[in-house]
């Protein structure tokens, strides 16, 4: 990885650019600069950003982006087949944890709400309708049919 921010620095140079003027041109740091020109890997959080930068540093520079990302890639390719599987799966693990954490809480604000039952919805749907009926029924025995009553009236009447 030296190799390739030598060659970058090179060219910067070359075309007598500052780290601090190329900084502003792409729109980084010039510590971000002088680590990519390092080799200084571990400044960078994400690898993936990482290669982005290179990518457009060396697009800039007029260098061949394509070449500088295969020695990039090569790089990282030789050094991930030097780590032994087990701590591939361990970090595996660690990530799958914390994304877990993650899901579970929010924020630390956040109360995590319980699943809430269906049955008393249910319940009261039902009850609801329940009244409805009996509300209509009500409604058309007393206002609408009220003849009906009277009849029951006078049989229960001449029945006595």
């Amino acid at each position: 990885m030296i190799e390739v921010g030598e060659k970058l620095r090179e060219a910067r140079e070359e075309k007598g650019v500052s780290v601090k003027e190329a900084a502003e041109d792409l729109k980084l740091r010039t510590s971000q600069i002088e680590n990519i020109e390092a080799g200084n890997l571990k400044a960078f959080k994400d690898v993936f950003y990482l290669k982005v930068f290179i990518r457009d540093y060396a697009k800039y520079l007029g260098l061949d982006d394509e070449e500088i990302m295969d020695e990039v890639n090569e790089f990282f390719f030789e050094e991930t087949s030097k780590i032994p599987i087990k701590e591939i799966e361990k970090a595996s693990n660690k990530k799958r944890k914390e994304q877990e954490k993650e899901k579970k809480v929010i924020s630390p604000y956040t109360i995590e709400e319980k699943k809430k039952s269906k049955v008393i919805p249910i319940i009261v749907a039902m009850i609801i309708i329940l009244l409805l009926f009996l509300i209509g029924y009500i409604v058309v025995t007393q206002y609408i049919n009220p003849e009906t009553e009277k009849e029951d009236v006078t049989i229960t009447y001449l029945m006595n």
